[in-house]
């Protein structure tokens, strides 16, 4: 893939829609493409955080690992975003993320991210505006989940 066709795809997926041309070519250059198998672990629930992903193909299975099984809290697919941990210091993986299927990303090194948004705060303000909504979407996912296992156990009633 060219550069121009890699900020035309990166320019078109849902995470960034609406940002303006100059923003998606900060991200271009601080992107590079991956691609992962079915079944294999991205990061592990308390990993160090490194990378934000925003994923082009594929589905993947955000999991809190709980005695005796495994909790899938979302799955997350093409438009989505994944490793939101990756723009904070000293914040560990909150999830496990687990492949489906095979997945193709954007990946983004979290770090360099965080010093391209201290350099320009109009920049970093428009991007983590929109983390803080995929960090709002995670949460909701966790309480509907938490409340759907509470209810099986038969928990909730007087």
């Amino acid at each position: 893939m060219n550069s121009n066709q890699f900020q035309g795809t990166l320019a078109d997926h849902a995470f960034l829609a609406g940002l303006a041309e100059s923003d998606i070519k900060i991200l271009t250059a601080l992107s590079f493409e991956v691609r992962f198998q079915e079944e294999q672990i991205i990061f592990r629930e308390g990993d160090p955080s490194s990378f934000f992903y925003l994923i082009l193909s594929g589905r993947i299975a955000l999991e809190v690992l709980a005695p005796g099984h495994v909790l899938r809290i979302q799955t997350v697919g093409e438009g989505e975003e994944l490793g939101w941990s990756s723009l904070l210091a000293s914040v560990n993986k909150q999830f496990q993320a687990r492949c489906l299927e095979p997945v193709t990303a954007f990946a983004f090194d979290g770090a360099q991210i965080v010093a391209r948004c201290e350099d320009d705060p109009a920049f970093g303000f428009r991007l983590l505006r929109r983390v803080l909504a995929t960090v709002a979407d995670r949460l909701r996912a966790t309480r509907l989940q938490l409340l759907d296992v509470y209810a099986k156990r038969g928990g909730g009633g007087q």
